[in-house]
């Protein structure tokens, strides 16, 4: 088997649905197999995968696992030399797998690469970015990008004929060299969600591989499907992830430097937050914005 496309859901079956049909409309040029993993969905996914796509392999959890452990369930029972974790809410284009297959059998250094993200309104999605810092945190979080891009990439100015090496790869379409996962490990799975992909190319980094973003290879991406199910319970496991992370790889002062910065973030924005009724007073979301930040600040004691 050349390639494992792993897919994991929860309530999106629409989504899956139409995911799916994109694969095998337009299958890579090799040895492929798909395995999704449903979270305990309520709708009508375990249906819809049975009925309409019989050559797919099923794994229907009981209870929601979580997107780390559940990709783990697949990636330990699949079997080809790639394994590419794709999101349900994505749409493959023409040629993209293949693309992507083709890439990591001539360039052997890559333990990883991933693709060009269009969202449906086909303006392309930033999905690379540099391991985060508290700095570089700190950065992106004021948006002091606008002036100089060091928490995040200038992809739009990025040339889409070229590949180009990166430091990590969001995980809505990411493939990965089975052997780089023997050797560095799967996804941690005490990431419950977000910041799991990144955890993993860190440590292919650290082992000495390389990643790449690879744009001829292209998927459209509709993004959060399910996160926005359990807005705010996804809002704070942003932030505990990135902690997570933080902790792990830099130490408990830094985590807690992180919280600091975070916390002036979430400030600001509460104190900002009266000025965009005046220019929005109709506007919902940022009022639960607001409400967001402030649940924010009363967990990251524990976080």
């Amino acid at each position: 088997m050349d390639l494992s496309i792993i897919i994991v859901s929860w309530n999106v079956a629409s989504y899956l649905e139409k995911c799916l049909q994109s694969i095998f409309e337009n299958p890579p040029n090799c040895l492929f197999e798909v395995w999704v993993v449903d979270n305990a969905s309520s709708d009508q996914t375990i249906q819809m995968v049975q009925s309409c796509f019989p050559q797919v392999n099923l794994i229907a959890n009981t209870q929601n696992v979580g997107f780390a452990p559940a990709n783990n369930q697949a990636i330990r029972q699949s079997t080809g030399r790639y394994v590419l974790l794709l999101n349900p809410d994505t749409i493959i284009h023409p040629h993209p797998l293949q693309t992507l297959v083709q890439f990591m059998d001539t360039h052997p250094e890559a333990g990883g690469a991933g693709s060009l993200y269009l969202s449906p309104n086909g303006k392309m999605q930033h999905s690379c970015m540099p391991f985060p810092t508290v700095r570089k945190e700190f950065w992106r979080l004021f948006h002091l990008d606008v002036f100089w891009h060091y928490g995040t990439y200038n992809m739009n100015h990025w040339e889409r004929h070229q590949e180009r090496e990166v430091e990590s790869l969001q995980g809505a379409c990411l493939i990965l060299r089975r052997t780089v996962l023997d050797e560095v490990g799967l996804l941690d799975p005490e990431y419950f969600m977000y910041t799991e992909e990144v955890d993993l190319c860190y440590r292919i980094h650290q082992k000495g591989w390389k990643l790449f973003w690879v744009p001829q290879a292209v998927i459209t991406h509709f993004g959060g499907q399910s996160t926005r199910q359990t807005a705010r319970e996804m809002f704070l496991w942003l932030y505990r992830s990135k902690i997570m992370f933080i902790r792990k790889y830099f130490g408990e002062k830094e985590a807690r430097r992180y919280k600091q910065v975070i916390r002036l973030s979430a400030l600001v924005r509460i104190w900002l937050g009266p000025l965009t009724s005046v220019f929005k007073p109709s506007s919902d979301y940022f009022r639960k914005n607001i409400e967001n930040y402030k649940e924010l600040l009363k967990q990251l004691a524990v976080m």
